[in-house]
């Protein structure tokens, strides 16, 4: 008789929860999208054209028949901000802003695998917008994060901002966490490029915010001690024992 076994959730659904959790908490909304977006969501309106350096670092899946303009030609998603800008557009609409918006989920890069690099993978993307008289911050961005990795990998890390580059962002930060003696690059954020915020459909001299990504599946390595990223998604129930 074959022995019947119980389910259980995938360490990165785990994972997805507590983040969600995390920044619930800190009264973010949680945004949700499908994993096929537009060229103009995934890169013209995040201020990535087609003849920005950034779209080599991200050359993805394409979708055959949907050819067009930005707004018609389909990708799959090379990062969640997509989800994060529809719901700050579908806010601002509503007249309901200042606004947060948090966004977990799958998403799609043409890289070479191996150990710390998959096709696919998991990304933690936020943002937060208001009038320029709410004073939006980099120093509240920073404060957020610290807080969210201090609940996903304990107090005892220590996080460090460095500065950085993004088309999205300006100024541009990268986030990294001490873990076990070892600095490792985390997430990258800033506050948000007013051409963005343009792109948006909004004015940047009256409207500021910040926002910022990173992949998941890195904290989980690092909380579990997941050697390889491959394992996420090979479908081994073994992985349940971390």
């Amino acid at each position: 008789m074959t022995e019947n076994k119980n389910g259980k959730q995938h360490p990165l659904s785990i994972l997805a929860n507590e983040a969600y959790q995390a920044f619930a908490e800190m009264g973010f909304e949680i945004a949700l999208g499908p994993e096929m977006e537009t060229e103009w969501y995934n890169f013209d309106a995040l201020n990535i054209p087609k003849d920005h350096p950034a779209r080599d670092m991200q050359d993805t899946f394409w979708i055959k028949g949907s050819e067009g303009d930005a707004r018609n030609k389909k990708v799959l998603r090379t990062h969640t901000t997509g989800v994060t800008a529809h719901a700050t557009e579908d806010a601002v609409k509503a007249g309901r802003v200042p606004n947060a918006f948090i966004s977990v989920g799958k998403v799609f890069r043409n890289e070479a695998t191996d150990a710390t690099h998959e096709m696919q993978f998991f990304q933690v993307d936020g943002s937060m917008l208001g009038r320029v008289e709410d004073g939006i911050s980099l120093a509240h961005m920073k404060a957020i994060l610290t807080n969210f990795y201090k609940k996903m990998l304990g107090d005892d890390v220590e996080i460090e901002f460095r500065p950085s580059f993004f088309p999205f962002t300006e100024p541009s930060i990268e986030v990294f966490a001490k873990f076990k003696g070892k600095w490792l690059e985390m997430m990258g954020g800033g506050m948000t490029n007013p051409e963005v915020i343009r792109n948006m459909g909004l004015d940047p001299a009256k409207y500021q915010g910040f926002c910022f990504g990173g992949g998941l599946d890195r904290i989980a390595m690092i909380k579990w001690g997941i050697p390889d990223v491959r394992l996420f998604y090979q479908g081994d129930l073994r992985l349940n024992q971390f």
